[in-house]
């Protein structure tokens, strides 16, 4: 069996800043990123099918052959230790541990041809989150930063958020740091959680913080009297203005205001609390949400951390029965409240895992072939796309690259792949390169 290139290194860009703490935003230093303009050129943008986009990223790469794709008739080095079960749509069969989600499979497409040349983790994510092979010499944004800088958000809570956190892959890239998503921080499964940059410091207090506005304020009044071609006032201080004095933004964040039925049927875990916070960000308006959910690495012991968890582990309990609860959840949930026709949704990881178990009773790095899980925003549900062979190694039929997937989720949302944007040396750069619209997805 041949080895995937995992050599290859990625040097990580500079980490940009955090997202300041808002309540201690002074009078010189608000930061957050803008609101972005629609374009005024018919041409530049689609109708969207989606009002917004929820992914979640299954970090570290989830195996394909204990997900979406087994193999019950390879060798038993190959086959693994679950087994498949029927769906609700006749002829698609799935991993054991996916028992919620076979009962929405009328609702989901299944691509089992994804494919990549990318085996380390770090170039990979950026491929599958940006849709480019990455550059030393460009930095390209992801998803979340393009649909922010081109859709825009609503006047108070940002375009671009993720759940706890993001991954660099998943930043702004030449876009600049206002396109940067907006990480809520900590664990919303915690009792405790809250988002601690919609505090402010102790002892200030709305009052002050509007003295403070005001202060800016008279400084860029100021600045431009004395300029021929004066700005307009910086949209970050707005932005982050707004969100700081909202109560939308605080009861948006708040998951006490959710029944406890509704809490549970999503699960207690990380993955199920931010996918049902993510469903109130859509709900109200956010265009992408991000929910990391980690660990998904498992070069050994295949059964205790898919299945039952283990002791140290990063999560409480398997991962794919938590991924599971949460995704049927957040389908189901969307479809109840009449929001997945306008709300896509992406269950997808960097790669999948290699066929032959290794001798750690775990998978490898596998990029030649894996699986995506989508839902809702104009995905055709009950389908599988494309096949691998028959033991999962490469694609047997309808080879799907990470470009065509970018292509595919920003026509769904209304972003014209053909759209050029700018680096800040005035290079254009198109927001797909080379991906073509994978037409059988489409409802």
């Amino acid at each position: 069996m041949a080895k995937t290139n995992a050599t290859i290194r990625w040097d990580r860009s500079p980490s940009r800043r955090d997202m300041i703490r808002v309540g201690a935003l002074t009078a010189l230093g608000l930061s957050l990123f803008d609101r972005a303009r629609p374009s005024s050129r018919a041409d530049e943008s689609r109708r969207p099918r989606a009002k917004s986009c929820i992914l979640l990223w299954l970090d570290g790469g989830p195996s394909h052959l204990e997900t979406f794709d087994l193999k019950p008739d390879a060798p038993s080095e190959v086959r693994g230790p679950f087994q498949p079960i029927e769906t609700k749509v006749p002829g698609i069969q799935i991993s054991e541990l996916l028992a919620s989600t076979a009962r929405i499979t009328d609702k989901i497409a299944i691509i089992r041809s994804m494919t990549s040349p990318l085996g380390e983790h770090g170039i990979a994510n950026r491929y599958l989150l940006t849709g480019y092979k990455p550059s030393p010499v460009l930095d390209y944004p992801s998803y979340g930063a393009v649909v922010a800088r081109l859709r825009g958000g609503r006047e108070t809570l940002p375009p671009n958020i993720a759940i706890p956190d993001f991954r660099p892959a998943a930043g702004s890239g030449f876009l600049g740091q206002r396109y940067e998503p907006f990480a809520v921080g900590g664990d919303p499964a915690r009792p405790d959680f809250h988002v601690k940059d919609l505090d402010f410091y102790p002892g200030v207090n709305d009052s002050r913080m509007a003295r403070r506005r005001e202060f800016v304020t008279q400084i860029e009044r100021f600045q431009r009297a004395g300029e021929a071609n004066p700005p307009g006032s910086d949209p970050t201080f707005e932005q982050a203005y707004r969100l700081v004095t909202s109560a939308e933004a605080k009861q948006a964040f708040d998951l006490t205001q959710e029944k406890d039925s509704t809490r549970a049927r999503y699960g207690p875990r990380a993955i199920g609390q931010g996918c049902l916070l993510a469903r109130r960000l859509v709900e109200r308006g956010v265009a992408f949400v991000t929910v990391n959910n980690v660990g998904w690495d498992t070069h050994d012991g295949l059964v205790l951390r898919l299945k039952e968890g283990y002791a140290g582990a990063k999560v409480g309990v398997g991962l794919i029965p938590t991924f599971d609860q949460a995704f049927a959840a957040l389908v189901g949930d969307l479809e109840e409240l009449g929001l997945l026709d306008d709300t896509l949704v992406v269950a997808m990881g960097e790669f999948g895992r290699t066929p032959k178990i290794n001798t750690r009773a775990g998978r490898d790095h596998w990029p030649r072939v894996f699986s995506v899980a989508l839902a809702g925003g104009g995905i055709r549900g009950g389908q599988v796309l494309g096949a691998s062979d028959r033991i999962g190694e490469s694609p047997s039929d309808r080879p799907v690259t990470p470009a065509d997937l970018a292509h595919t989720i920003y026509s769904l949302l209304g972003v014209n792949p053909a759209h050029e944007l700018s680096t800040p040396d005035g290079r254009p750069v198109r927001v797909n390169q080379g991906g073509q619209l994978i037409k059988e997805l489409i409802a």
